[in-house]
C-alpha cells in the first residue's frame, strides 16, 4: 500500500500541471463550441502526445517484462519526477509566451469539482480492493489516466453541460427580469465581421455627449456576455444599451437579438472573418444580416453603402435604413475632404444642409466608418451638430485597435486584439503615413478557412510594399507571409521570424533608428504558440 501512496503523490502533482493546461486551452476553445477544444488537440498532437507522457506508455512492456513490483516502483517513480521536472520547465516557457492566463471563473471552478471526482471514481476502487499482486495493473491504469487527461477534461466539459445551462437560464431569467423592468430603455446591437468592438466604444463616447449610454464591457459579445452586462452593470441611470453581438456561425447573432431585442443596429464591414467556422462568404452575409432583420419596423440601423455585401443584400426589414459611406457619394452620411496624417484625421459631413467639420486623433479609415456610424445615430436620436462635433473630438482610441504608444524613440501601432483582411491593408496605410523607420510585427492572420494562405501571402504582398524590417511570429504560421516576401525579393536580412511575440520586441530594441515605427497587426491566443 505504501508504494502506492507515494506513486498517487507524484502522479497526482503531474496531472495538476496537464489539468490546468487543459483547462486553460478549453477555457480559449470557448468550451468546445463548435469542436473547438478536439481540433486544437487534433492539431496539437505532439504537446499533448509526445511531449514526456510517451516515456510512460514505454514503461507499460517494461512494467510486465520486469515482474518485481518494488523495481517497477522505483522506475516508475523516477519517471514521474523525471515528468513533473520537465513539465515544470515546460510550465515556465509557457507562462513566459502566455497572453491570457486561464481565468478561474465559476465554471472552471465546476469543472475542476467534477474532473476530480471522475478521477476518484477511478482511482479509489485500487485502495478498497487494494491487492499487492495487482501494483503492476494500477501503475499501468495511472499511466493511462495520465495519458488521456486531455480527454477526461472533454468528458468532465460534456458531464457538466445540463448544469450548465441550469445556470444559464436562472442568469437569463433574472436579466429578462431587469430589461422588462426599464421599457424606455434604447437597445442598440452592433455586429459585422470587422470593428464591432472600436464602433461600440465610438458610438458610446458620442452618444454619452447627451445620454447615458451603457457598452457592453471589453468584447462581451457572446448571450452569457450580455446577461453579464445586463445583470452586472446596467442600471435604472442608463438610457441607452449598446449590445456588441459576436458569431461563429448562422443562428447566433438571431439568438443574441430574441435576448435583448434591439430596436437599432449598426452593422459595421462584412468580410471573410471566421469563415471556416460559417463555411462560406454567403453565411457570413446571412449571419451578419440576422441584427437587422431582427428590428422592428419602428427600429432604425445604420448600414455602409462602400460594402458591396451590404449594398447588394435583399433586406427584409422594414425599419429606416440610414447609410454612411466615404466613397459611394448616394449614402445619407458622407465623409469627405478626409485629411489623415500620424497626429489625426479630419473630414467633412454634411448634416442636414449644413458641412460640419470633424477633427478625431483617431486613425484609418475604418475609424472614420465606425465615427461616421456614430454620427448618423447620434443624429437620428437626436444630438445637434456642435454637440457631435465636440463629441468626435474627444472620443477616444480603443484598446489595440490602432492605438498609438510612444516609448521613446519608437512608436506603436498596437492593432493587436484582432486582424483581417481589410483591417490589415489599413493599418498599414496607417504605418505607410507615418515618417521614420518602419516595421511590421504579426503572427498573421487566422480562421479565414480555405483561403487562408491566399489572405495572409496577399497580406505578406502589401508588407513588402511599406515595412522596412518585418518581424514574423510563429514559423508554420506565417509561411504565406514569408513565400510573398521572399516573391517580392524583400532583403532577408531585414525578415525575422521568433517564436513569441516578446522575443520580437528585443529584436526592435536592436533594429531601430531615431524615429522608428512599429505597427503590432494581431495577436494570437495562447492555443495558437507554436
Amino acid at each position: 500500500m505504501i508504494n502506492l501512496i507515494v506513486i498517487l503523490l507524484l502522479w497526482v502533482c503531474l496531472i495538476s500541471y496537464k489539468i490546468h493546461k487543459s483547462l486553460h486551452m478549453l477555457q480559449q476553445n470557448l468550451y468546445n463550441s463548435e469542436n473547438r477544444y478536439l481540433k486544437w488537440i487534433v492539431n496539437n498532437c505532439e504537446k499533448v502526445f509526445l511531449r514526456i507522457d510517451v516515456m510512460m506508455i514505454i514503461f507499460i512492456p517494461l512494467l510486465v517484462y520486469i515482474g518485481s513490483t518494488m523495481l517497477n516502483t522505483i522506475i516508475f517513480a523516477l519517471l514521474l519526477i523525471l515528468s513533473i521536472y520537465k513539465y515544470n520547465i515546460y510550465k515556465k516557457e509557457d507562462q513566459k509566451k502566455e497572453k491570457k492566463p486561464l481565468v478561474f471563473t465559476k465554471r472552471i471552478m465546476r469543472l475542476t469539482i467534477t474532473i476530480t471526482i471522475l478521477l476518484l471514481i477511478m482511482i479509489l476502487p485500487m485502495f478498497i480492493w487494494f491487492r499487492e499482486v495487482d501494483l503492476n495493473v494500477y501503475y499501468i491504469k495511472l499511466i493511462t489516466i495520465n495519458y488521456l487527461i486531455y480527454f477526461i477534461v472533454f468528458f468532465a466539459n460534456v458531464v457538466n453541460i445540463p448544469v450548465e445551462k441550469y445556470v444559464y437560464h436562472s442568469f437569463k431569467s433574472k436579466a429578462m427580469k431587469k430589461l422588462k423592468s426599464m421599457p424606455n430603455l434604447k437597445m442598440i446591437g452592433i455586429t459585422g465581421s470587422y470593428g464591432k468592438t472600436s464602433s461600440k466604444n465610438i458610438l458610446s463616447d458620442i452618444l454619452n455627449i447627451k445620454y447615458n449610454a451603457l457598452p457592453t464591457p471589453r468584447n462581451l459579445n457572446t448571450p452569457y456576455g450580455l446577461i453579464i452586462t445586463i445583470n452586472n452593470h446596467l442600471d435604472k441611470f442608463d438610457d441607452i444599451m449598446i449590445a456588441e453581438m459576436g458569431a461563429y456561425k448562422i443562428g447566433e447573432i438571431k439568438e443574441l437579438c430574441d435576448l435583448v431585442h434591439p430596436k437599432y443596429g449598426i452593422l459595421t464591414k462584412i468580410g471573410t472573418a471566421h469563415l471556416e467556422s460559417f463555411g462560406s462568404e454567403e453565411n457570413i452575409q446571412k449571419g451578419k444580416f440576422e441584427l437587422i432583420e431582427s428590428l422592428p419596423e419602428d427600429g432604425a440601423c445604420v448600414l455602409n453603402m462602400d460594402d458591396e455585401k451590404q449594398l447588394n443584400y435583399k433586406i427584409k426589414s422594414k425599419c429606416k435604413k440610414i447609410w454612411i459611406a466615404i466613397d459611394n457619394k448616394k449614402a445619407d452620411f458622407v465623409a469627405k475632404n478626409i485629411k489623415m496624417s500620424n497626429k489625426g484625421t479630419e473630414f467633412d459631413v454634411e448634416i442636414n444642409g449644413e458641412k460640419v467639420h470633424f477633427t478625431t486623433k483617431l486613425l484609418g479609415y475604418n475609424n472614420i466608418y465606425n465615427i461616421l456610424a456614430g454620427i448618423a445615430l447620434g443624429n437620428y436620436f437626436g444630438i445637434t451638430n456642435e454637440e457631435l462635433q465636440r463629441a468626435v473630438n474627444t472620443v477616444k482610441a480603443v484598446e489595440h485597435r490602432l492605438e498609438l504608444r510612444a516609448n521613446g524613440d519608437i512608436t506603436y501601432i498596437d492593432d493587436s486584439y484582432n486582424s483581417n483582411p481589410i483591417g490589415s491593408k489599413m493599418a498599414l496605410d496607417v504605418l505607410n503615413l507615418m515618417e521614420g523607420k518602419k516595421v511590421v510585427i504579426t503572427p498573421g492572420m487566422i480562421e479565414l478557412g480555405k483561403k487562408q494562405y491566399e489572405l495572409n501571402y496577399e497580406f505578406g504582398e502589401n508588407i513588402s510594399k511599406i515595412c522596412d524590417d518585418v518581424i514574423l511570429v510563429g514559423k508554420k504560421q506565417t509561411k504565406p507571409i514569408q513565400d510573398a516576401l521572399e516573391k517580392n525579393k524583400f532583403d532577408k536580412e531585414h525578415i525575422y521570424i521568433v517564436d513569441d511575440v516578446k522575443d520580437g520586441f528585443n529584436i526592435i530594441n536592436n533594429i531601430k533608428d531615431k524615429h522608428t515605427y512599429v505597427l503590432i497587426e494581431n495577436d494570437l491566443p495562447d492555443m495558437f504558440n507554436e
